[in-house]
């Protein structure tokens, strides 16, 4: 099939953060291209989003609504192959729903849904539909991640024991959503972003990490979630022990009011006879320790490194590759599982390597879990995926 995998987008447009960041990932391999958008819920800045991306008018639509139609009535060799959904957290299941079943795959950003009980019947409609969903929980991506993971299920760390996953950051710890700043104002109304603010955006992230490094699904967990900053509606601090299936113990904090952090995100994994650690502000760099050696050091691109890392790698050794090229990491894998399903193919291994409904799933789970325990004084809880 010699053409590129075509995209329609759904929000994302001017204003918009993450939009932008979502095409410059599927543009980088150059497998993808965009080819029309519902880009914003004002049907006039969605017409003047896709004019500024050179789109033709008759694909920049004033709906997603309209464009699923629309783009259905096209000929198979014009309309697109997958829509990436990339609204805020209310609006990914309704658009998700109608593309599965009006015949589009689907790329979503994270979480799935706005709650658990549209997690699940959003699994079913990926399931009776035959089509492909994937979820950008992109720090899945970095290749000394990938690294990571194989140490892990390679034994070579043995029966794995404690985790420790961080994901702090700084940016809300004033009231910045009262001066009319758009991604705070979405991310601290639970109108839209849901029942959890801070554990939702970025604590899912850090328990995604968590069970695709190790391979161990939480099991339960006990959570204090805190709203420090007077007059926000969600939690804006989380600390979570956690347990794992098979006996493993974990602790998972998340904070959007640690002044001077960033996106710091971090994890340590400890087992019977090694340990590694990973900090995504130096991504290109894995830590490796042994009970009788001493530290060694993983770099990105090097040939020691196993074939999904291998893989994952866009450039030689010591050329920074990071955020960006992570999150192409999906869209990269997802083009190509798009690819082999049009030609009815079985994909390699490692393009099956993306989040999947099932990934969104376990984070509704852990979001509803979270929120549940820490009402609840820090009761351990179950999660219910």
């Amino acid at each position: 099939m010699s053409r590129k995998i075509r995209m329609g987008m759904i929000g994302g447009g001017r204003g918009a953060f993450i939009g932008g960041v979502h095409r410059i990932a599927a543009n980088i391999d150059g497998q993808i291209e965009l080819v029309c958008g519902a880009f914003s819920s004002d049907p006039q800045r969605s017409r003047e989003s896709g004019a500024d991306f050179y789109l033709p008018a008759d694909r920049c639509y004033g709906t997603f609504q309209e464009m699923l139609d629309k783009e259905n009535a096209l000929p198979a060799d014009k309309r697109m192959d997958f829509v990436s959904i990339v609204t805020p957290n209310h609006m990914h299941f309704p658009p998700a729903k109608m593309a599965l079943e009006s015949g589009f795959h689907v790329l979503s950003d994270k979480p799935a849904t706005f709650d658990l009980s549209e997690a699940k019947e959003l699994q079913q409609i990926v399931q009776k539909s035959g089509l492909l969903y994937g979820l950008t929980h992109n720090y899945t991506g970095y290749p000394l991640v990938k690294e990571a993971r194989h140490l892990v299920h390679s034994g070579k760390l043995g029966k794995i024991r404690k985790v420790v996953v961080e994901y702090p950051q700084g940016w809300l710890a004033t009231r910045l959503e009262a001066s009319g700043q758009k991604q705070a104002g979405w991310r601290t109304d639970p109108s839209r972003s849901g029942a959890a603010g801070c554990i939702g955006d970025i604590g899912t992230h850090a328990e995604n990490l968590a069970e695709y490094i190790t391979g161990l699904k939480i099991s339960e967990l006990a959570a204090d979630l805190t709203t420090f900053v007077e007059g926000r509606q969600l939690d804006d601090d989380g600390n979570v022990l956690l347990r794992f299936e098979g006996g493993a113990k974990g602790v998972l904090h998340s904070s959007q009011i640690s002044v001077g952090e960033e996106n710091n995100l971090n994890i340590r994994v400890y087992g019977e006879t090694g340990g590694l650690e990973w900090h995504q502000k130096e991504p290109n760099t894995l830590l490796v320790k042994w009970l009788d050696q001493p530290m060694q050091v993983y770099r990105t691109a090097n040939g020691y490194l196993s074939a999904a890392a291998a893989a994952a790698g866009r450039t030689p050794p010591a050329h920074p590759e990071g955020y960006l090229e992570a999150f192409a990491n999906i869209y990269r894998n997802f083009a190509a599982h798009i690819r082999a399903h049009l030609q009815k193919q079985q994909p390699d291994a490692l393009v099956l390597d993306y989040p999947k409904i099932e990934d969104g799933i376990r984070g509704m789970a852990f979001i509803e879990a979270v929120v549940q325990s820490s009402r609840s004084n820090a009761a351990w809880t179950r999660l219910e995926a």
